[in-house]
C-alpha cells in the first residue's frame, strides 16, 4: 500500500468551485499536481485575457502547490497543456520555457473544444520530491 497525502495551500486556488479534488497528491515520491487554470488565490475570475497572462498565473500556481509539497518546478518531470487553440501555441511555449529551465519535463500539449469559465489554458504537471 502506498501513502498518499493531500497537498494544500492558500497560496493556490482552491478546487475550482469547491469540486471534489485536490490542488496535489504526493506518493511514492511524486506530486501529481491537478489541472491549474488561471486563478489567483480567492479569486472567481480567471487572471489575464491573454494566453501569455494565463499561462504566466497558472506557473505562479504550479510553484505555490509544489513548493507546499517541499518541492519545485526544476522537479518538474511530466505536464500535460490544455489548450483551447492550438493557435496560442507559440506564446505559451515561449512563456513554458521561461519556467522549466534547462532540462524541461515530457510533454503532451492537445487541443480541447473548452475549458470551465472560458479558460484558455489548463496544464497538469507530476514532480518529484
Amino acid at each position: 500500500m502506498t501513502d498518499k497525502s493531500v497537498v494544500r495551500t492558500e497560496a493556490a486556488p482552491a478546487p475550482f468551485q469547491g469540486a471534489p479534488y485536490s490542488q496535489a497528491i504526493v506518493s511514492g515520491g511524486f506530486v501529481f499536481v491537478s489541472g491549474q487554470l488561471a486563478l489567483m488565490p480567492g479569486a472567481k475570475e480567471l487572471t489575464g485575457d491573454t494566453i501569455g497572462e494565463q499561462t504566466e498565473q497558472i506557473f505562479a500556481n504550479l510553484a505555490a502547490i509544489l513548493e507546499a509539497a517541499g518541492t519545485g518546478l526544476d522537479r518538474l518531470v511530466k505536464t500535460t497543456v490544455f489548450l483551447v487553440d492550438l493557435g496560442d501555441f507559440a506564446r505559451m511555449n515561449e512563456v513554458y520555457a521561461k519556467h522549466v529551465g534547462d532540462r524541461p519535463p515530457a510533454r503532451s500539449t492537445i487541443e480541447i473544444a473548452g475549458l470551465p469559465s472560458g479558460a484558455l489554458i489548463e496544464i497538469e504537471a507530476v514532480a518529484t520530491l
